[in-house]
């Protein structure tokens, strides 16, 4: 079990932060707007717009130590059960794997937003990584560069300070994990906010808990769960802080593991949004103070972002309009040495999606045409001619075969079904149901075989078998994607949008 992952919880307390700011609006104390201007403390990136428009990220790092490099008292950590329970021991200190990465875009004016949570497990190229390692699960891209940073530091001066050590190792962290980010979904990041471990906790305990929902379609399992603590119940419940960081926590048990517990995290954001409205904690002065003195000291920001000229455009976000997605996912394989398990993804599929659900298309032209816009105000044509989905399968030694070709045939344009593997097979073989011909040939043709039509296969579908001998296609961007702008999957095991449900509040399993 990866406790460190337990850090997940730490994005519901960036989210209150930020949330809360919105009070400043109103012409709070003094004393308070002091307070706001002393969070921030990181330099890792140019910060962007901090009114209008702007894509935030928010990180919950896994790291059991505090800002300093220091270990967590040990009472914490049992609260977390991220230390030794009866002998055992559920994780030692931990890495600094962001396990949290959600990436927000605020619309203009501060009324609605629209959150992608990226799976912890994604395998990806890392950008502006540290050290040697350039691939690897999403969430490694900060501590990798950490690790490396630190140890580039120790050789230039062997007498630099610890608290210095800990400072710049989370500086270079930082901006890979950015910059990996950046990468993978195809847009500008304007600022982040990142919560480590301790701070969530701490923050948690000014709230007092939360109101959380758990469906009565969900099973047994996702009740009671040993591991993180969970001892929960269908139906709406009110939860402490301990058991607050079980539920976010929880991955065993649940239906989809750790796609399901995205869910819960973006549940638990909307949750303390309503709190903070329903409760009166936005003019409840000791809870804001305690809030902000934590803020303080567990929050980093960038320091360009102005959270005062942010929170005054946030006033009017509420739950209802900030709406959460989890980025799609093609199937599930392993990689590296030693073996570990990840998710296998399309970065094309994801720039796709993300852009669209970014930068919307605009309204029909009064000619009944359609375009659709980019982040820099240009128009492109929308293409009509949709291409049919394929599914890839690896008949070869060759590992991850399938997932490579499906991410070559969605830089295409081709919709992708998740790849997976098939019995050994000597030859390459492409087939089509009814109305898939035109797609089957093109694809076909990429492998330098004939495409053969098969009754058995699903309209507007294509099957490759890939055989001895495949490889990845060299394929050039299409210039007619199959839809534009592209459609939020709602089916598979990332799920569709968490949404308030009564009381403002979601259910979730």
């Amino acid at each position: 079990m990866r406790l460190g992952v337990a850090a997940r919880t730490a994005t519901y307390a960036l989210m209150c932060v930020l949330s809360a700011l919105v009070l400043l609006a109103s012409g709070f104390s003094s004393y308070i707007v002091h307070d706001v201007s002393m969070i921030g403390g990181s330099n890792a990136i140019k910060s962007g717009p901090s009114i209008g428009a702007q894509n935030i990220l928010l990180m919950g790092l896994e790291s059991r130590t505090d800002w300093n490099g220091n270990v967590l008292p040990q009472k914490i950590l049992d609260k977390l059960h991220a230390g030794s329970r009866k002998g055992v021991l559920y994780e030692g200190v931990g890495g600094n794997d962001t396990n949290t990465l959600i990436l927000i875009h605020v619309f203009a004016g501060g009324k609605r937003a629209v959150g992608f949570s990226i799976p912890r497990d994604d395998l990806v190229n890392f950008a502006d990584t540290v050290g040697p390692q350039q691939q690897g699960k999403i969430d490694q891209a900060y501590g990798i560069s950490m690790y490396f940073e630190e140890g580039k530091l120790r050789q230039q001066d062997p007498h630099i300070s610890e608290d210095r050590l800990a400072f710049l190792g989370n500086e270079a962290g930082r901006a890979a994990a950015v910059a990996t980010v950046s990468k993978l979904t195809g847009v500008h990041i304007d600022h982040f906010a990142e919560v480590n471990l301790g701070g969530f906790y701490e923050l948690a305990k000014v709230f007092g808990g939360v109101e959380v929902c758990i469906r009565q379609s969900a099973p047994h399992s996702a009740l009671h769960d040993s591991y993180s603590g969970a001892d929960l119940r269908h139906g709406y419940q009110h939860l402490d802080p301990e058991q607050a960081l079980a539920f976010v926590r929880q991955r065993h048990g649940l239906p989809n593991g750790d796609l399901d517990r995205t869910h819960r995290q973006q549940a638990f954001i909307d949750s303390i949004i309503h709190q903070l409205r329903a409760e009166g904690v936005l003019s409840d002065l000791t809870k804001m103070s305690a809030l902000l003195d934590l803020a303080k000291r567990y929050v980093i920001t960038d320091s360009g972002w102005n959270l005062l000229d942010f929170a005054a455009q946030m006033r009017g976000l509420t739950g209802g309009h900030l709406i959460f997605h989890t980025l799609p996912i093609l199937g599930y394989g392993t990689w590296g040495t030693p073996v570990q398990d990840v998710n296998l993804v399309s970065p094309s599929h994801i720039k796709s999606i993300v852009h669209a659900a970014f930068y919307p298309p605009p309204a029909p032209s009064r000619k009944g045409k359609h375009a659709h816009s980019s982040p820099h105000g240009h128009l492109r044509p929308v293409a009509q001619t949709p291409k049919a989905t394929v599914d890839v399968f690896n008949g070869t030694q060759t590992p991850l075969l399938a997932a490579h070709v499906a991410a070559a045939l969605a830089k295409a344009g081709y919709p992708t079904g998740p790849p997976a593997n098939t019995a050994p097979r000597s030859s390459t073989v492409v087939e089509y149901g009814q109305g898939a011909q035109a797609s089957a040939a093109a694809i076909a043709k990429l492998f330098g075989v004939t495409a053969v039509a098969d009754q058995a296969i699903s309209a507007d579908r294509v099957q490759v078998l890939l055989g001895t001998g495949a490889t990845v296609p060299v394929v050039s961007p299409s210039s007619q994607p199959s839809t534009t702008p592209a459609a939020i999957p709602t089916t598979g095991p990332q799920g569709g949008a968490v949404l308030p449900g009564k009381f403002g509040i979601p259910c979730v399993d």
